[in-house]
């Protein structure tokens, strides 16, 4: 973090009445092969008003998904990563009325934890411009700490195809462009998952052949999510994470098995239920929506959807 020369040296001017506008798209990890590595940002929004006020006490609305489920305090989770933010930059955090308009499904591997954890980053990042300025990897590493892994918070706050690794010192991304024949489609139960609880069926340690075949599919999943769509079914070919997790999300395991049979690049999207095709046009995606309807025991909540290619952004909602 960089402090910025402002009047009155060393002292933080007032925040009280800078409002800002968050936006953050939601995201699909893992995408098959690249487990915590590869994230993709998906054109379906949170969007925010954050007001620093001298209040004594936090004001959360929340409209839309989550309304009436998450706290309305301090243990929000938009307002801890604010939190996290303000205190690393050394900054005292005033008082926030948030009012949220949720989109991004809760609990079903569309990275709405992420999301929440990137939108309090970047209300920080709006509140404290002119005093403090965040570079891309500090904002990556602030959102990764709390997170627990880039490969959901990278798409989010950067947009398109992001590449997430962790060096020494901290976390890193690399942002491509999605090509523009991939048309994604996300399929959504009506029941959630826990990303714990997914996590907990993973071994921790798989076969050698199990991980140089993941090496060759996320390879070959990058080359055909930029250059070439028409590789995709095999590119998110998976042996290390998927099927160790497929007892917990049953229907979600025989959905996927149904659509890559008939040929659609299908694979969890995160750690579920919901289920990622990454179509190669249109009319795929209305296909595999035919096939699920057909085939499903329960009720499937079709989104097709665009790749955000902005990623988060925040604005100061004076402007």
């Amino acid at each position: 973090m960089t402090a910025t020369a402002t009047a009155g040296a060393g002292v933080t001017p007032s925040l009280v009445g800078r409002t800002v506008h968050v936006k953050v798209p939601a995201t699909s990890a893992n995408l098959g092969p690249g487990f915590d590595t590869l994230g993709l940002a998906l054109a379906r929004y949170d969007e925010l008003e954050v007001e620093a006020t001298d209040a004594a006490t936090h004001d959360i609305h929340v409209h839309g998904v989550g309304a009436g489920e998450v706290p309305l305090d301090e243990t929000h989770l938009v307002v801890r990563a604010a939190a996290h933010a303000f205190a690393r930059a050394g900054a005292p955090m005033p008082s926030l009325r948030i009012v949220a308009h949720n989109s991004i499904p809760h609990g079903r591997g569309l990275g709405s934890s992420g999301a929440a954890i990137v939108a309090g980053v970047m209300a920080a990042k709006g509140l404290l411009e002119g005093v403090v300025e965040f570079t891309p990897d500090e904002l990556l590493e602030l959102a990764t700490e709390l997170e627990g892994h880039p490969d959901n918070v990278a798409p989010a706050l950067f947009g398109g195809l992001t590449i997430a690794w962790v060096t020494p010192e901290g976390p890193r991304h690399k942002k491509l462009i999605v090509h523009r024949g991939v048309s994604p489609l996300v399929l959504v139960p009506e029941h959630e998952m826990s990303t714990a609880l997914a996590r907990s069926l993973q071994p921790e340690s798989v076969p050698h052949s199990d991980a140089v075949f993941n090496v060759s599919r996320s390879a070959l999943l990058i080359a055909a999510l930029i250059q070439s769509p028409e590789l995709l079914l095999q590119a998110t070919e998976d042996k290390l994470h998927q099927h160790y997790r497929a007892e917990a999300m049953p229907e979600t395991d025989r959905l996927i098995r149904v659509l890559r049979a008939a040929g659609h690049p299908a694979v969890v999207s995160g750690a579920g239920p919901s289920i990622l095709v990454l179509a190669s046009d249109p009319s795929e995606r209305a296909d595999a929506v035919r096939l699920v309807e057909e085939s499903a025991d329960t009720a499937w909540q079709a989104m097709p959807l665009a790749v955000d290619f902005k990623g988060a952004t925040v604005v100061d909602a004076d402007r």
